[in-house]
């Protein structure tokens, strides 16, 4: 498990900092995916499935948002480059080790897919438990519909 502190300030903030997409909410939104995802960290690699990283991004998943969204928005390939030495879609392995660019790729998924996330409170779902992330199974969607 990951250490919530932690993971925000040394991996979501710079990433979504990095990609000029930072709001308190996606933030907290990205801390959440990585509790429900991966149960805090726990998993890297889906158990019986092709997903990746502690976020679980799917490698179609990756390419499709690369090839119809990141390369058709020259400025998020700029920052990705500039930002996070990225000059070529990113290797699911990648999702697996660098975890401030597994950060900034779910960040873009949200992105593309206009999430609006809802104002959060540091304990709207009792997450904070001795500063670990606490799995949320099925948590995560409630709050996007």
């Amino acid at each position: 498990m990951l250490d919530i502190r932690q993971f925000r300030e040394d991996i979501v903030l710079p990433a979504l900092h990095g990609l000029q997409l930072y709001t308190k909410e996606l933030a907290e939104l990205l801390v959440f995916t990585c509790a429900v995802e991966s149960a805090g960290g726990t998993y890297i690699k889906q158990i019986n499935g092709p997903a990746v990283g502690i976020f679980q991004i799917e490698p179609n998943s990756l390419t499709d948002l690369w090839v119809n969204f990141i390369v058709r928005n020259p400025s998020y390939m700029n920052l990705l480059t500039l930002n996070f030495g990225v000059h070529r879609m990113p290797m699911p392995v990648d999702l697996m080790t660098d975890l401030k660019l597994a950060a900034a790729i779910c960040g873009l998924f949200y992105k593309r897919r206009k999430a609006t996330p809802v104002k959060m409170t540091p304990n709207i779902f009792g997450i904070c438990i001795s500063n670990s992330i606490i799995p949320l199974m099925g948590k995560l969607s409630m709050i996007m519909r």
